[in-house]
């Protein structure tokens, strides 16, 4: 997957797909203002922090498969519970879903999920809330899903809950101890989400499933679990083509910056 314009999340809506108005002829003096448009990002300072952490998450996935030491990308969702105040009308061949507009709140809960990125194999659950004891669950749930890897390789972002202090706290120190030593940990930089690829899943998820009015948690995790299950089985693999030689060529003008004879990886 090459990240377009490596911003992030760049996303744009509106009445039609491009700039100007369905219709209208282009003109250099008009729609100077894009109202009906909008794009959203989120990059870190790319700072010489950022750029030696974002290279040794690039250097992990350009590794070959190994299954002693799978490279596996976890992090979690808020969903949040919303029901109908009215029943939705039924559906009907050939017409959109058609529901009232009030709704109502019904607490929140968390989806924690993984994925390893070269075999499509996945991990989820949900929880009610997102603590040390509900990670501590995760990590165990993985380390059992893998028995025979020496090393699990785990991407995550630095959320104070991603830490082996959460095993401590939620089982006797020798099982800690045990647990933790099965993982290595990656961070991503700040503000650097778009390097972890289980968002790539969270994205497929909330258009297949979590971009629509579900009630209770119950029914979010049986939906969520299902479809996880069936992209599981399908081996849904992600192809992820950013590089080192992809970031240093692309956003040179950050590692120049940083370091001046960086202009030599600079695209010619």
């Amino acid at each position: 997957m090459e990240l377009a314009a490596i911003s992030g999340k760049v996303g744009r809506i509106g009445i039609c797909g491009r700039d100007i108005p369905h219709g209208s002829a282009p003109h250099p003096q008009k729609n100077e203002l894009k109202p009906h448009l909008k794009r959203t990002w989120c990059l870190g300072k790319m700072d010489s922090r950022f750029l030696a952490r974002m290279e040794v998450i690039l250097a992990l996935y350009g590794l070959a498969y190994d299954p002693l030491y799978p490279v596996i990308c976890y992090d979690e969702r808020p969903c949040f519970l919303i029901g109908d105040q009215v029943e939705p009308l039924s559906l009907q061949s050939g017409q959109v879903r058609k529901e009232h507009y009030a709704y109502e709140k019904n607490g929140s809960c968390a989806l924690l999920a993984a994925i390893e990125p070269l075999t499509g194999t996945r991990t989820a659950q949900v929880h009610p809330r997102r603590t040390k004891r509900e990670y501590a669950l995760f990590c165990q749930a993985l380390a059992a899903k893998y028995p025979q890897a020496k090393k699990i390789r785990l991407v995550q972002d630095n959320l104070n809950t991603h830490d082996t202090s959460a095993f401590y706290e939620n089982m006797p120190a020798d099982e800690a101890q045990a647990l933790a030593e099965r993982f290595e940990f990656y961070f991503t930089p700040k503000s650097a989400s778009w390097l972890n690829m289980i968002e790539i899943e969270f994205s497929a998820l909330s258009r297949e499933c979590l971009d629509r009015r579900i009630p209770t948690l119950e029914q979010l995790e049986k939906e969520v679990l299902a479809l996880v299950t069936e992209r599981d089985a399908k081996q849904i693999k992600i192809q992820w083509q950013f590089s080192i030689q992809s970031a240093r060529s692309k956003l040179n003008s950050h590692y120049t910056a940083v370091h001046e004879d960086n202009k030599k990886f600079k695209e010619t």
